[in-house]
């Protein structure tokens, strides 16, 4: 599971700012609306006739093979860098 994620953006003069935004607190902070989350994937399998577990495994997965993901957007003037540590 990833422990920090790393946002790097590149202000208008020029210069790198760097976030460390650490994983778990903000899950923590976010947990009373993982319930919310939980029933609306639910609904949303029933709709998609989609079983349930096997979504489950498949976010599962996806979750876990984010670590060492690099995301970099460069346009014009706009610099973002998104790592998944």
């Amino acid at each position: 599971m990833p422990q920090l994620v790393t946002v790097r953006r590149r202000r208008s003069d020029g210069r790198p700012r760097r976030l460390f935004v650490p994983v778990l607190p903000v899950l923590v902070l976010l947990s009373p609306l993982l319930l919310l989350v939980v029933l609306g994937g639910l609904i949303a399998c029933l709709v998609a006739r989609v079983r349930p577990l096997g979504a489950l495994a498949g976010v599962a997965r996806l979750v876990w093979a984010l670590p060492g993901t690099r995301f970099e957007l460069v346009q014009g003037r706009t610099d973002v860098r998104i790592e998944v540590r």
